[in-house]
């Protein structure tokens, strides 16, 4: 692998302030607080970054809903088992709480012995008990409701841990419980999740449901920013070719605290020999010494003379071994009890490794969700822990055509993760319509000048790590939902454009497509599969706040990286800069930026030119248009004609007018041809 190939796609650096670690009176952290204000709603959704502390969060609820709320029981829903031990027994009281969160051995399913029959007939004991917390697996509580009904939960507090893994989809059992449990009215939800998207392609919940709950946000920025050691986190996505465990020590430091995830044995970055590739991976990092006898770790000594131990969870027959070494409490005390931990489908969601400072994946993984939780694994706080990464290791395409497809697909899914991470790790923008009467915000700093009624206002807000952006022709939401959406799921929305395999293909490689196709066809057609309840014009609101958010992170970006693309992304200057460069910070402008134009200029570097010339080909062999995207274009076309007073014209230097006009003549070849027939 050449070094000279690896571009990381974003670092971001962190203030370091220790708010999010600080505790109150209570014992709370910033994020828990914020939840336990919250603690009175029926149904509560907590949306928070791995590590802040969501399962502590949960027991102060749970208690008070027990203690004050009338709620005979909690039931604490978990994805998988060795997830269970984040709700065992924990002293809350020496920290200022007024009682402790305990829960019965017998009644941690996660930990009890037996057959799943077995422990769905405990939960039934446990409900006929006058004990009050249980945790159990997502598949026991789901067979347990199946076999004694929604009824025999009534009146209880019902928390799902790892939320995003339920959905709406008529398949998803939990899911379709869920939507019972709702309709009942009879119990108290409480979920859960550390991603910002719930649901991969299938929302979690019915917008009906959805609206239902209270939602408490932490976003990924205030956790990180609160910190007081991890200061800096990269994002990245390199290109390899030939096999990639030969070079591993290209993007693996030993002396990094480092979690592997080779590549799934049905992907085409994986040999289809699991066990070699862990064998070869642990040669190429030095000289094998032997294993550990307590903890079963391999010992092996690097070039420069060094001895690490790794954890291998690949191969079968010591896999239960070493998940037992990798609960011991040194886990969390020794930073050298391991050194690196290599795994196919574990230590992702509820692993929790403090030292962890590089979190590698190779191959795409299908789920932008799945990325959040592996990048989770290095986002902790530790002492010592200055810097962070991820990297995704994505196989170049050679020569063969299907090669060149499969490679497309793989590398636009890279970059999709890695723009979506970029708003992840962002401040969260607010944007309002700019107007003669709009004034400054409380506790935000509007640089130097200040704030000015007539120019362009940019305000911050580094407690809350939020943006006060002011957009001239921002239309606003007018609709509860629309207002919500714009508040809330922002990044939802863009996690949705950035998946849309046309849209991306389009942004990324179509030499001559227009912006205004990528933000305002494309985004908008996304806007109305998503939520088709909202009436045009919210619908046109949420897709100029999503596009917005977009744009201002990637041309604050291109502001300060220049044209290497490999510098410190130091958003907050960057946003202000990019606004302060244009004369007028307008909706319009902002359309007419492609929202990947600075991913391409990553990837153009990353990959060599035939590369390049092989994925556009296939691009470009996919144009043409369709009647819904001509019917799309028709509709821009109209508001085009409520402003100017005319149609577009298909001789306009305008391309975005030209494409506009295009489309107003397929319809009426379209008609004209029907008409005929």
């Amino acid at each position: 692998m050449n070094k000279d190939i690896e571009i990381p796609s974003i670092t971001v650096d962190y203030a370091t302030t220790g708010s999010s670690v600080k505790s109150n009176e209570l014992g709370m952290r910033e994020m828990q607080e914020r939840a336990y204000e919250k603690r009175g709603e029926q149904y509560l959704l907590i949306k928070s970054p791995p590590a802040s502390g969501k399962s502590r969060a949960l027991m102060f609820v749970a208690l008070d809903k027990l203690e004050n709320q009338g709620i005979k029981q909690a039931i604490i829903v978990v994805p998988e088992k060795s997830i269970g031990a984040s709700f065992n027994d924990e002293d809350l009281s020496t920290h200022g709480f007024y009682t402790d969160w305990v829960v019965e051995p017998r009644w941690n399913l996660c930990n009890a012995p037996g057959t799943d029959g077995g422990k769905i007939n405990s939960l039934g004991e446990f409900l006929q008990s006058d004990d009050k917390t249980l945790v159990c697996t997502h598949a026991t509580f789901r067979f347990a409701v199946e076999k004694f009904g929604i009824e025999a939960f009534d009146g209880r507090l019902i928390a799902i841990d790892e939320f995003h893994h339920v959905s709406s989809n008529d398949d998803n059992k939990l899911g379709a419980q869920l939507a019972e449990f709702m309709t009942r009215d009879k119990v108290h939800i409480v979920a859960m999740t550390g991603s910002y998207f719930r649901g991969d392609a299938v929302a979690v919940l019915s917008p009906e449901d959805e609206e239902k709950f209270e939602t408490v946000t932490y976003t990924y920025y205030e956790q990180l920013n609160g910190y007081k050691h991890l200061k800096h986190l990269d994002i990245g996505y390199f290109f390899y070719s030939g096999d990639y465990s030969d070079e591993i020590l290209s993007v693996v430091d030993p002396n990094e605290k480092t979690i592997i995830h080779i590549p799934n044995v049905n992907s085409r970055e994986s040999t289809k020999d699991k066990i070699k590739e862990v064998n070869h991976i642990i040669h190429e990092l030095g000289e094998w010494l032997g294993v550990d006898d307590d903890t079963g770790f391999h010992i092996v000594k690097t070039a420069e003379g060094r001895e690490i131990r790794i954890a291998d969870l690949v191969e079968p027959d010591t896999q239960g071994r070493i998940q037992e070494s990798l609960r011991s409490p040194e886990m969390k005390t020794n930073r050298d009890y391991v050194d690196i931990i290599i795994a196919l489908g574990m230590a992702k969601e509820g692993f929790d490794w403090v030292w962890c400072e590089h979190a590698l994946t190779i191959g795409y993984r299908a789920s932008l969700t799945e990325i959040i939780q592996i990048i989770g694994r290095a986002t902790r706080d530790a002492e010592g822990k200055e810097r962070a990464k991820f990297t995704n290791l994505i196989a170049e395409p050679d020569a063969d055509q299907d090669s060149v497809v499969d490679a497309v697909n793989d590398t636009i899914k890279a970059i999709a993760a890695s723009l979506l991470m970029e708003q992840v790790l962002a401040p969260k923008f607010n944007f309002r319509a700019k107007s003669n009467d709009s004034l400054a915000l409380g506790g935000y700093d509007y640089g130097e000048q200040g704030y000015s009624p007539d120019g362009v206002n940019i305000g911050y807000n580094e407690q809350q790590g939020q943006f006060d952006i002011q957009i001239k022709g921002l239309k606003e939401p007018s609709s509860k939902e629309a207002q919500r959406i714009c508040q809330e799921d922002i990044n939802e929305v863009v996690a949705s454009f950035v998946q849309d395999k046309t849209t991306i293909e389009k942004g990324l490689f179509d030499e001559e497509a227009i912006p205004e196709e990528i933000t305002q066809l494309r985004m908008g057609k996304i806007i109305r599969g998503k939520y088709p309840s909202l009436d045009e014009e919210d619908q046109e609101s949420v897709r100029q706040h999503a596009i917005a958010a977009m744009n201002i992170a990637q041309q604050a970006k291109k502001v300060l990286d220049g044209d290497t693309g490999l510098k410190n992304t130091a958003l907050i200057e960057g946003v202000r800069k990019f606004a302060m460069d244009v004369r007028e910070l307008e909706i319009d402008l902002i359309d007419r930026i492609n929202p990947f134009s600075e991913a391409y200029a990553i990837i153009s570097k990353a990959m060599n030119e035939e590369s390049l010339q092989q994925i556009a080909s296939v691009i470009t062999g996919k144009k043409s248009m369709n009647p819904e995207e001509a019917r799309d274009l028709a509709k821009r076309a109209v508001q085009f004609k409520r402003e100017r007073g005319r149609l577009p014209s298909d001789a306009s230097s305008d391309p975005w007018e030209v494409r506009m006009a295009e489309g107003v003549k397929y319809l009426a070849r379209m008609k004209s041809e029907s008409m005929h027939e």
